[in-house]
């Protein structure tokens, strides 16, 4: 294998799998496990190296995942080598108002034991999930990850897909699937086109350290320049998704520690003692994205790369494990009747399953933004009347609970913790 030439010609033969996956941030693996364990073989394709995703320390970054996403992922074999770093979400309190003035006396609180299933669901640190979702592929003899090589071109064609790597290698399947994200490469590609429109605000994203402890209670505090969510996670911390106006934000984001948390705290409260920040600020400008198309010939879109939403309600990973869950059930029930499982028909199911979900989804966190991030009088009595509300009738809010915990809708069969 020290031949040079030898080394050359494999470099460029062409590997294939039944499915090819672009993008290994989470929803990539996921499905690539999904599938794996249904029989399908797996090529994922991840643009950063593997030592980058293996030795990622605390940054700040954490997901609010839903029980019934949790639920997929224990049916994958991932919660396992999470459990012990997750925070149970047991309560959720949602206010109205103005930084430093405290919130409206209107509210909305929902509380786990209003469903008999558990908590509605749990933090957990992004670097914490994305070496779990390795460790996991690395056990798994039907899935062949390449790391560090980006797409350079796609093609399609009747008989299947097949990708072309900046190295020159080329990879060959029946089925390619997008898990790429907002700007996806894969769909781009395919000539799908995107509708959605800019927010004209910014997420600020960072962990803070507190002196009391949150009690697995998860905040939202809306205000006219946009929501601020604190989330707890393990020990006295919390996830903090603070939303301004975009030119605002960047102004707050340049500031030095002492002076960003000087703003932060007004907003915050005090309800949790000091507050100090822990690891890294990101910043992340919102909009609403999504494919005018999931699918195309012998290609999928999946998560982000199909549709990309605001943060309010903390969907989007949950929506994308939806993707997954529908995707895997689709290919896997469509391959033991015998079909092409990358044939229109095949997809079309998969569209068919998910779209309205998505789209209603995307209206709702859509409306419910702009409804929220105003400081509109009139707007400001209905939404505080309305909290007042939901917050006094139990059926609502039990519906409100189950809807936070994922446990609505059409569920595939990994979200409710069944095997395909």
């Amino acid at each position: 294998m020290d031949n040079p030439e030898w080394a050359r010609i494999l470099q460029h033969m062409e590997h294939r799998s039944d499915i090819l996956i672009v993008g290994g941030g989470l929803n990539g693996p996921a499905l690539a496990l999904a599938l794996a364990q249904t029989g399908h073989s797996v090529t994922v394709v991840d643009a950063l190296a593997e030592k980058v995703r293996k030795n990622a320390a605390f940054d700040g970054r954490a997901y609010a995942l839903a029980l019934a996403s949790q639920r997929l992922l224990d049916a994958i074999g991932v919660w396992e080598k999470v459990e012990e770093h997750a925070q149970p979400m047991l309560e959720i309190k949602v206010t109205d108002g103005h930084a430093g003035a405290g919130p409206s006396p209107f509210f909305m609180h929902f509380d786990h034991a209003e469903i008999e299933e558990g908590p509605m669901g749990y933090m957990v640190e992004d670097r914490h999930l994305r070496r779990a979702f390795l460790e996991a592929m690395a056990e798994h003899a039907g899935i062949t990850e390449i790391s560090g090589k980006t797409v350079v071109s796609q093609d399609i064609t009747a008989l299947g897909a097949t990708l072309t790597l900046d190295d020159g290698s080329t990879l060959s399947g029946n089925l390619l699937v997008g898990c790429d994200g907002r700007r996806s490469g894969t769909a781009a590609r395919a000539g799908i086109k995107r509708t959605g429109w800019d927010y004209g605000q910014t997420a600020l994203v960072c962990a803070i350290e507190h002196e009391l402890p949150h009690h697995g209670i998860a905040h939202q505090f809306f205000m006219p320049p946009g929501p601020l969510a604190i989330l707890p996670l393990t020990g006295n911390r919390s996830s903090i998704v603070w939303s301004e106006r975009s030119e605002t934000a960047k102004q707050i984001n340049a500031l030095p520690e002492a002076d960003y948390l000087q703003i932060l705290r007004p907003r915050f409260g005090d309800f949790l003692g000091d507050i100090h920040l822990q690891g890294d600020r990101f910043t992340y400008p919102l909009n609403l994205t999504i494919a005018n198309s999931f699918i195309a010939d012998r290609l999928a879109l999946v998560g982000d790369a199909a549709h990309g939403m605001h943060p309010i309600a903390g969907q989007g990973l949950n929506a994308g494990l939806r993707d997954v869950g529908a995707l895997a059930e689709v290919l896997t029930l469509a391959g033991r009747r015998g079909e092409d499982i990358g044939s229109t028909l095949v997809l079309e199911r998969y569209q068919e399953w998910r779209r309205f979900d998505t789209a209603s989804l995307a209206m709702a966190t859509d409306v419910f933004n702009k409804l929220f991030s105003n400081d509109n009088p009139l707007l400001r009595m209905g939404r505080d009347i309305g909290m007042g509300i939901v917050g006094s009738l139990p059926g609502l809010r039990r519906g409100f609970v189950r809807e936070a915990a994922g446990l609505t809708g059409d569920l595939p069969k990994l979200l409710q913790g069944r095997p395909i």
